[in-house]
């Protein structure tokens, strides 16, 4: 039997053409030059992303690490087997700076957005190795504070844009009594005889164990119980000959999603290593990878979020029932509308966070303190946005996006962790209680929100205007009101309010912006939309 009806599947164009708001915003915050520069990047990214890598990705659906402990003849190897686009994503992270662009001084503060700008086209299409690139990133960032030319050294690899000496660096923390407490830390560091520490202990979840080095934390022997008596150590987990030092790889964590990800549990036993600054201090020694590895969350749930979307748009215009394209029903011409509106919302924040992050790097006093409730905040709301978002575009394709064979149940499955690593939704709605407490934050967050109102004159955004006003008024109004020992109950709603209140202040700026400069009327419909549903994905 031949004919009958067939359904055409989703098609990536190229990511960074076919997603005008990140034009506008890279428009506006970037001097012409450099934004000329970007443009010719990320439109060879997005072409990679949405062709080859994309491609690629879908022939090794099925394909995981596989963890090797033994030779054929007894020895002990603990050898992880990546996948083909794992490895090519090395090369091409290495070739195209997603570490490195953050970190050159030819930019100066708009190195920041240019190496986000990349991750953000790029990311969704490497199959979760941005997670061993946010940890480099961490990593070279918490490094980079240290005058020690052992650890510049280190710092030298993972910053490289030659595949051959790029490193990677995992972010040891985790262990068998709990994730984001630490102070119950477990893992010993003891000096032995020539001087040099060596760490034994468990850690219990550590990611892309394949990374040539990781931060650790461990308490040197003596130092008190709690997260004061922690010490952060640099570990190189292979010697020259290729074997683990003072490492056993137990097993690989079966996870819900992000399976490409070699995610194991290590035991240490007398594991060489390195002291980062004091023996003490370790909690505030590792604060500056924590504000970077959750920019990277925040840009990879935007990311994911946007390759959601396209998906499903893309879909919209194949998929034909009841007599018509899906791209021509209203009803999921709405709702496909109010889900690109979401990831508006999303990649406007993130994206004040990865401006923010370059101005502090550059001795912007008021942009670091910023950063202190502007990063938690941006991070749990993109967290809990991007398993929403990609719920959602994995039900506009039907039955075929609850089918594995089509890939598309994997963006829900690999966004569920965003909410998860690096804090969960709970624990940072504390930690932004606890920066909002600090003298002149909650100053901070209204001037934030209304030097960006400030901007937006036109008529036609005037519903965003005062939504987000409202909202921010309204969030911080239940801050001031309530007494510091009953605040716990209600953060993860006020961060959540405060969260969208920012988005729509910064996409209504952006609109502006673009209004008055000729560009798309984009940022415009995300805000208009998001005006009118004020309250985001819980």
């Amino acid at each position: 039997m031949t004919g009958g009806f067939l359904q055409d599947p989703p098609r990536l164009g190229n990511t960074y053409q076919d997603d005008p708001l990140l034009a506008d915003l890279l428009a506006r915050e970037l001097p012409a030059t450099v934004a000329a520069e970007l443009d010719g990047e990320l439109r060879t990214l997005g072409e990679l992303a949405g062709g080859p890598l994309y491609a690629q990705s879908l022939r090794e659906r099925t394909l995981e690490p596989v963890h090797t402990a033994w030779d054929a003849w007894g020895r002990r190897i603990d050898h992880i087997e990546v996948t083909p686009l794992w490895r090519e994503a090395q090369r091409l992270a290495a070739v195209h700076g997603l570490v490195a662009a953050g970190h050159e001084p030819r930019l100066g503060a708009d190195a920041r957005t240019w190496q986000f700008a990349a991750a953000y086209v790029l990311g969704p299409s490497l199959d979760l190795y941005t997670c061993p690139l946010a940890m480099t990133d961490g990593a070279a960032t918490t490094l980079r504070d240290h005058d020690d030319p052992t650890l510049a050294a280190y710092r030298a690899r993972l910053v490289s844009r030659d595949p051959a000496q790029m490193w990677t660096s995992g972010q040891w923390m985790t262990e068998r009594t709990g994730g984001s407490d630490v102070g119950g830390t477990e893992t010993v560091a003891r000096r032995a005889d020539d001087g040099r520490w060596r760490l034994s202990g468990t850690k219990w979840f550590t990611s892309a164990t394949t990374a040539e080095m990781a931060l650790a934390l461990a308490r040197p022997e003596g130092n008190p119980a709690g997260s004061g008596g922690l010490a952060l150590f640099l570990v190189e987990t292979r010697d020259d000959e290729g074997r683990l030092r003072g490492i056993s790889i137990n097993r690989l964590k079966d996870t819900l999603g992000t399976r490409k990800v070699p995610t194991a549990e290590l035991t240490l036993d007398d594991a060489p290593a390195l002291l980062v600054g004091e023996a003490r201090g370790g909690v505030r020694a590792i604060a500056p990878m924590l504000t970077i590895t959750r920019t990277w969350n925040a840009v990879c749930a935007a990311g994911l979020a946007r390759r959601g979307v396209m998906l499903a748009r893309d879909y919209a215009g194949r998929r034909r029932a009841f007599g018509a394209l899906l791209a021509d029903k209203p009803l999921h011409v709405d709702t496909l509308a109010g889900l690109d509106a979401e990831v508006g919302g999303m990649l406007a924040l993130t994206m004040r966070v990865v401006r923010q992050l370059g101005a502090a790097e550059h001795g912007d006093g008021a942009a670091a303190a910023r950063l202190r409730w502007l990063t938690p905040l941006a991070k749990l709301t993109t967290g809990k946005q991007a398993v929403a978002v990609t719920s959602e575009a994995i039900e506009a394709c039907g039955g075929a996006g609850y089918v594995e064979d089509t890939g598309l149940p994997r963006l829900v499955a690999d966004a569920q962790v965003l909410p998860i690593w690096e804090g969960t939704t709970d624990v940072l709605s504390l930690d932004l209680l606890r920066a909002l407490a600090a003298p002149g934050a909650v100053a901070s967050v209204r001037a934030e929100l209304a030097e960006s109102l400030a901007t937006v004159t036109a008529p036609g955004l005037t519903a965003a205007v005062e939504a987000a006003r409202a909202l921010g008024e309204r969030a911080l109004g239940w801050l001031e009101a309530t007494a510091a020992a009953e605040r716990e109950a209600g953060a993860r709603r006020f961060a959540l309010a405060l969260g969208r209140a920012l988005q729509l202040a910064h996409l209504a700026a952006l609109a502006q912006w673009c209004g008055d400069h000729g560009r798309s009327d984009h940022a415009a419909a995300c805000a208009l939309r998001l005006a009118g549903h004020p309250c985001p994905h819980p």
